[in-house]
Parts: structure tokens; C-alpha cells; sequence
């Protein structure tokens, strides 16, 4: 659920529909009527974290580049 805020938040339109995660949270809701309201509310929580993240990374990362030897270092440690 924290995707589909996340998605929704950034006007990214998702394209993939998953009949078995339904289904499972069908299975859920049956057992316990409250279940969706714990997870809604716990995913609404996760979603706005994350967004608040990537909302301060943006103000204190440069996006559109990193410095030469930051980048090196970073392809040795891959390489390695």
C-alpha cells in the first residue's frame, strides 16, 4: 500500500495489477474486518516518510551530477 501513496504522491501512474496480492488481502480482511484500516494507516506512515526523505535529499544533494572523485571511488568499490 505504501507504493501505491508513494505512486500517487509522485502522479506516477502504475501499470501492474497483482491478482494473487488481492487475493491474499482478501483472505486477510475476512479473519480480521480491521486489518486494511492497520495497514492503510501503517503504509500512509511509511509513504510519508519516504516522501519527507526524498524531500530533504533534494535540497541537500546535488542531482545532476557528483563530484569526479566521489564517482571514482565509488566505481573502484563496486569493481572490487
Amino acid at each position: 500500500m505504501a507504493g501505491a501513496f508513494i505512486c500517487a504522491a509522485l502522479g506516477i501512474v502504475p501499470s501492474v495489477r497483482h491478482a494473487d496480492y488481492i487475493g491474499s488481502w482478501l483472505q486477510i480482511i475476512r479473519e480480521d474486518n480491521r486489518a486494511i484500516l492497520r495497514a492503510a494507516s501503517a503504509a500512509s506512515k511509511a509513504a510519508d516518510y519516504i516522501l519527507a526523505c526524498r524531500d530533504t535529499a533534494s535540497t541537500d544533494v546535488d542531482v545532476a551530477g557528483e563530484d569526479e572523485a566521489d564517482g571514482f571511488e565509488l566505481e573502484g568499490r563496486l569493481a572490487a
